[in-house]
This record gives C-alpha cells, structure tokens and sequence, in this order.
C-alpha cells in the first residue's frame, strides 16, 4: 500500500517529469526543424538532439513507472518487469549523463581563447569527434546497464522464495560478492561525464578570468560580445553542474538500491531525479533564442490556419 507521502512525492515527479517531457519535445523540435534539408547537422545539434531524445524517453519511461507504482504497485514484483525496468533507467539515465557532460565540453571548446597544442587540436576536429563520442556515450552506459540483469535476478530470488536449487547461503553470498564486482567494474567510468562538466566549468571561468583582464588592460568596455558570450555559458554549464551533482549522486543512490523501496529518503531523491533534468532542459530553452521563439512561431503558425479556415 503506498502511503500518503510516497503518493505526494511520486506526483510531484509525475508532474516535473510531464514539464520536462515539455521541454524536451520543443528542443527536439527546433533542432529538428533547424537540421531538415541540412546535409550536415552542427555539433551543437547533434548533442542537443540526443540528449533531449535520451531525457524524453528516460521522462516518458520514469512517467509510466510512477505511475504503475501507484496504481499497480504489484506489477513493479514481477521479475521481468523489474528487470527491464531497471535496465532501461540505468541506461537512460547514464546516456542523458554522458549527453550532458559533451554539452559541457562544447561550450568548453566553443567559447574559450585557449592556444594551447591540444585545444587548437581539439577545436578543428571537434566536429568531426562529436558523433563517435555519442557512439561511445551509447555503449558505454549499455555495458553499465547490463549486469543489473542479473544482480536483480539475484535479488528478486533472495526477496521473493527461498529457492531449493540454492540451499547453500555460502554460494549465495558468493554469486552476490561477483555481481557486486562486476558491477562496479562496469560502473566505475560513470564518473567521467561528472569529470569532464567540472573541468569545461574551470576552464569557462578561468578562460572568463583571463577575457577580463586583458579588457581592463586594454581599456576596453564591458559590452564585449565575448565576455557576454562568456557569462551566458559559463550561467547555463554552472547551473547545469550544480542540476548535475545532485542528479549524479540520486541515480547512484536509486540504481544501487542503497535505500529500501518507497522509503522516505528514497522518494526525496525520486523528486530530485525527475526535477534536475527538466531543470536543466528549462535552462537550455532559456539560453537558447532558438528553442524560446519556437513556441511563439508554433502559436502564430496555428492562429494563421485557424483564420484562414475561418475565412
């Protein structure tokens, strides 16, 4: 039976989950619409792109699960239910992670003055770079994904029945000592997307630094499209990190199951999982004129159909 609180938090997640799902459709929209009849999409685009795909599916995945977890809180039991569902999360969320952190890296590449042999050397083939980074971004999080299959079979076994084949506690406690290693092992690169998003947001300020010292130097005005172009990145990636930390830490704690199901600390970090994303998407539609006119041309478009239907 949920309980009244677990019922409040999995409808505010219902709820910033739908925004997010939002969000995400006008971003994949207005790229979308900026790539048709391109024969080659920005690296910008194609980052975007998969990202917001990542967080619509992960948002419309964790949706539905929210809300079998009320209404059919049985089904979440079974075992292969569980298993996919686990699966699909830790992919997904692992995509959108390793998405996010070269969304840092581009602004990174595209905004900083940097001259050193390995940036000049990154910034021409960057292009070129980005869609084997996805590749990799891909199938790194499926090689994290996968062991929870078995690890989740383990664990359903243990919760469900004692299983007569398995009488020995001793090979019990091995085979979950060996799924817990491979899992970590396959895990353990999970941290280099939260790496590289705080080593583009040193670089952005230290590259911000360095753009205003030489301005007073010079004399110069505080209008500089750079340092403006500076500000605005460094605003989106360091309010993107912060949005970044706390969902890294929360997908940790839910896709290790250090808290039992429905506790209170794991339905806070529920709400936090469901609500960094859509704030991070928020933040990009903000950043980006791109992404908040298109609302606004969507409006006009329909109000230029219904008149002339009208007439």
């Amino acid at each position: 039976m949920v309980t009244s609180f677990a019922l409040l938090c999995l409808s505010i997640a219902i709820i910033e989950s739908m925004a997010g799902i939002l969000g995400n459709g006008m971003i994949l929209a207005a790229c979308s619409l900026s790539c048709i009849g391109s024969k080659t999409w920005s690296p910008y685009d194609m980052i975007v792109i998969f990202l917001s795909s990542s967080r619509f599916i992960l948002q419309s995945w964790t949706t539905l699960d929210f809300f079998m977890s009320i209404f059919y809180e049985t089904v979440n039991y079974k075992e292969n239910v569980y298993i996919v569902s686990k699966i699909m999360f830790t992919f997904l969320n692992y995509s959108s992670l390793w998405f996010g952190a070269w969304l840092s890296v581009f602004y990174c590449i595209k905004v900083t003055s940097f001259t050193q042999p390995f940036f000049t050397w990154l910034k021409q083939r960057f292009a070129r770079l980005v869609p084997w980074m996805l590749l990799t971004s891909c199938l790194c999080s499926i090689t994290a994904a996968i062991p929870f299959a078995w690890d989740i079979y383990g664990g359903h076994n243990n919760f469900t029945a004692p299983s007569p084949l398995t009488n020995s506690s001793a090979m019990r406690t091995t085979r979950k000592d060996t799924l817990s290693i491979l899992i970590l092992l396959s895990n353990i690169g999970i941290g280099m997307p939260l790496i590289l998003s705080v080593a583009s947001s040193v670089l952005l300020i230290w590259s911000l630094w360095i753009h205003t010292r030489r301005m007073q130097n010079n004399a110069s005005g505080f209008r500089d499209p750079s340092l403006e172009a500076h500000i605005n990145a460094i605003k989106s990636v360091c309010s993107f990190l912060i949005l970044y930390i706390i969902y890294f830490i929360c997908v940790l704690v839910i896709v290790f199951t250090v808290l039992s199901p429905l506790s209170t600390g794991e339905l806070i970090c529920v709400v936090l999982t469901a609500a960094c994303p859509t704030g991070h998407t928020m933040v990009l539609i903000w950043s980006n004129p791109k992404f908040r006119e298109l609302p606004a041309r969507i409006w006009h478009r329909t109000n230029c159909h219904v008149r002339t239907a009208s007439m």
